[in-house]
């Protein structure tokens, strides 16, 4: 079940914690993955580390977000390494914290053009050689604070609520096809950099999940798997909340 044996992958954000979970899921059932990031050197050594611990013939394709150029030949150089084109999954982004009033105007910029446009252009150049294969998917790493907002997020909230709005009309208009397109919202996730929250703040958050903890990266990976694979052909424009009922969310 949710074997993706024979599938190809573009993973963006790879070597973070939670898309290195994200690439792992995908691996261990069997997909063959180009792995993207704008380290050369972090993604150079999580691929050896991939091959090592799961096997495959994965590659590394580098590529900075926020140049417009690099970003329109990440699909093209997926397709040439690969072969093909099955997943794309848009992982990565970035925070740039501040109040409303504090927030600077490149601070908005750049959450927007790494987070929602690269997607966007993403998705447009995965959108045609999926069509073409009459099928794909297309799975987009939200958050938790797209729906309810959080403050001092205002431009990571705005565009993780845009990659939803997004996913939901590439849905529509892709579904003839064979092609979905979903998203995955995480919540708390217990990451490197969650980690270094003092225990107080780590308590405070507990708190406010019913489950009582962090998630994994794990939880993340599984429910990308199965938007990624064959079961999940008839879920199409939908975001799977995973977040230990911090938010339930219909």
């Amino acid at each position: 079940m949710f074997s993706l044996e024979g599938k190809t992958a573009l993973v963006t954000g790879a070597s973070g914690g939670i898309g290195s979970s994200i690439a792992y899921a995908l691996a261990r059932q069997g997909a063959r993955l180009a792995l993207s990031g704008s380290n050369g050197g972090k993604l150079r050594t999580f691929r050896e580390q991939l091959i090592e611990e799961v096997g495959g013939d994965h590659v590394e394709v580098t590529c900075n977000l926020s140049d417009t150029t690099q970003v329109e030949e990440l699909v093209p150089a997926t397709i040439d390494t690969l072969g093909k084109i099955d997943i794309l999954v848009n992982n990565a982004g970035i925070t740039r914290d501040n109040l409303a009033m504090r927030m600077k105007d490149e601070d908005w910029d750049e959450v927007i053009r790494i987070n929602l446009e690269a997607a966007f252009r993403l998705m447009r150049a995965a959108a045609r050689p999926m069509m073409k294969a009459r099928h794909g998917r297309i799975v987009s790493i939200t958050s938790v604070v797209g729906t309810t907002g959080n403050p001092g997020q205002m431009n990571y909230a705005a565009a993780k609520a845009g990659l939803t709005g997004m996913s939901k009309s590439l849905a529509q208009e892709l579904a003839s096809r064979g092609v979905t397109v979903n998203c995955v919202a995480p919540g708390f996730i217990r990451t490197a950099m969650t980690g270094e929250l003092p225990d107080a703040q780590k308590e405070a958050l507990n708190a406010r999940i019913p489950m009582g903890r962090m998630g994994e990266g794990e939880d993340i990976g599984a429910a990308v798997a199965y938007l990624a694979s064959d079961e999940a052909s008839y879920v199409t424009g939908q975001t799977l909340h995973v977040n230990g009922g911090m938010a339930m969310l219909g």
